[in-house]
């Protein structure tokens, strides 16, 4: 049986949208979320190890969520009466 498939360029895009925040956190949230997708399929096809620089499955699963995480907040603060 061989392993999944890595969805190692959904991480990379997460990163190259971090990269970009000045462009605004909504691309930094999209492509964080396909990213978390991806590796939420993957991890749950049997993937344990990432091509990614983190290796680690759980290591690239959190650092998408806390993208996402960052990028949400920055957009509803940017969104929110009020909000700077």
């Amino acid at each position: 049986m061989s392993s999944p498939p890595d969805p190692l360029r959904l991480c990379v895009y997460a990163t190259v949208a971090a990269l970009t925040w000045l462009c605004g956190p909504v691309a930094v949230a999209f492509f964080a979320g396909l990213g978390l997708a991806g590796y939420l399929r993957a991890r749950r096809q049997g993937l344990r190890r990432s091509s990614c620089l983190l290796r680690d499955v759980r290591m690239v699963l959190a650092y998408l969520t806390v993208l996402l995480v960052a990028a949400l907040t920055a957009t509803v603060r940017a969104w929110w009466p009020g909000g700077a």
